[in-house]
């Protein structure tokens, strides 16, 4: 029976050749523009770290003094944690596992061919960052803890980086100069590419390339090397990035239930009080305790115009649906002599109200394939744009079935009203005047 509307569906569309194209045109361009928005947010919004973000979280306390702020109780945005708070909790090790890190940029020589130096970022980091993030190795491993008390001159590659410093050869034993230091490569990670980096200061950087380097973080101290990154510093800050009047790091720790959670948050507790006893963190105590996922919201990762963007195209569609409800309207209202004749030779309500129904998903599903293509436009125009995001804007198979799922619905209920209207026609007054 589906088949038979189907049919006559098309039928119907020969006859208004001008107005089908139209509405497949409408609707087809409403769909384009939202699946757009739609995608981008999609890959936006998706788990950096699926099956383990669950497990991670970003401990807050705020060192700043209380004339920093607005108020004695407005937090600390960015969660970043000074020196010595770092290194206690590292050595507290009160988490299955913890880790600080800092973003840098140092300059490199390749050892083939002569080529000239150039810049790299990457990130300064402790043992722990490769285990906790689960961060897939293509040869070698992370450095130990051991490697990090004593400011080891070791170093972790990114695939791209180890690929251009020694081509397809095993790096792993080689040595890389970073700035005017000789590094050991004691592995070389496969791709990694977690968006947005999540475990990075919160800016228009955490989306696109990922860092290619990582190695001790007290070596990089010890070594001067160029940090990157936000340092927010107040008082007397005198020592610069060991000083605690200065916050710059990055603090994250694996929780592998709820009770570690409940237990590491009490632990801040006692950390925030010990510490205010000794005339440090004078704030109110208040421990935050985020999820990965939680952060990221809280640190609103996706940009607010990409959500305006969203809804203004969600608004665009709505607008598309209301111009194909009332043009369906004309044309099921100008075949009520049809429907009156289908109505007397037994045909029911429901019947009619299926066949508009179908119609009405045609149009919708016709109005997808265009939009596939308005979307794929749409999407490489995105891709032009110069923010970290934009070359993560593709269309997956998930979101191509969505894009022919939204558009029948789409259709379809544009075609709701049209059809309950055309089926409440009285089949007798348009006989008469036949």
């Amino acid at each position: 029976m589906l088949g038979y509307y189907a049919t006559i569906a098309a039928s119907s569309f020969r006859r208004n050749k001008a107005l089908a194209a139209l509405m497949v045109l409408v609707i087809g361009l409403g769909i384009g523009a939202s699946m757009t928005m739609i995608t981008v947010f999609h890959v936006l919004a998706s788990d950096p770290l699926p099956g383990r973000s669950g497990k991670l979280f970003v401990p807050v306390i705020d060192p700043r003094p209380l004339d920093r702020g607005q108020s004695a109780s407005a937090p600390q945005q960015d969660g970043s944690f000074t020196w010595p708070d770092a290194m206690n909790l590292l050595r507290a090790a009160r988490a299955g596992r913890q880790a600080a890190m800092a973003g840098g940029a140092v300059p490199l020589r390749p050892t083939q061919g002569g080529g000239l130096p150039f810049y790299e970022t990457g990130r300064y980091t402790t043992a722990d960052f490769f285990a906790m993030f689960d961060t897939p190795f293509l040869s070698g491993s992370g450095w130990t803890a051991q490697d990090d008390a004593q400011r080891a001159h070791v170093v972790v590659l990114g695939r791209e980086l180890s690929r251009k410093l020694f081509g397809e050869t095993n790096a792993v034993g080689r040595t890389v100069r970073l700035k005017d230091a000789d590094f050991r490569v004691v592995g070389v990670l496969d791709t990694w590419e977690p968006q947005p980096q999540f475990y990075a200061q919160m800016d228009s950087r955490i989306f696109g390339r990922s860092d290619q380097f990582f190695l001790p973080l007290q070596t990089a101290m010890d070594l001067k090397l160029d940090f990157a990154g936000r340092l927010s510093c107040w008082g007397d800050s005198g020592d610069g990035r060991t000083s605690d009047q200065c916050s710059w790091l990055q603090f994250w720790v694996q929780l592998d239930n709820a009770a570690k959670v409940d237990a590491y948050r009490a632990f801040l507790t006692a950390y925030w009080r010990e510490q205010q006893a000794h005339g440090r963190l004078p704030r109110p105590v208040d421990v935050q305790l985020y999820g990965l996922m939680d952060w990221l919201a809280h640190q609103h990762a996706i940009p607010d115009d990409l959500r305006l963007q969203l809804s203004l195209s969600v608004g665009f569609l709505l607008v598309c649906m209301l111009n194909v409800m009332g043009l369906l309207l004309a044309t099921f209202l100008r075949r009520s002599g049809e429907i009156s004749v289908r109505r007397a030779l037994g045909a029911r309500r429901r019947d009619i109200f299926l066949q508009l129904g179908v119609e009405s998903s045609v149009i919708g599903f016709a109005g997808g394939l265009l939009g596939v293509l308005v979307a794929m436009l749409g999407l490489w125009s995105v891709r032009q744009r110069p923010d970290g995001y934009a070359q993560l804007a593709h269309m997956d198979a998930g979101m191509l079935l969505a894009t022919f799922t939204l558009a029948l619905a789409a259709g379809a209920l544009a075609g709701l009203l049209p059809a309950w209207r055309a089926c409440r026609i009285a089949p007798a007054l348009q006989l008469k005047t036949q």
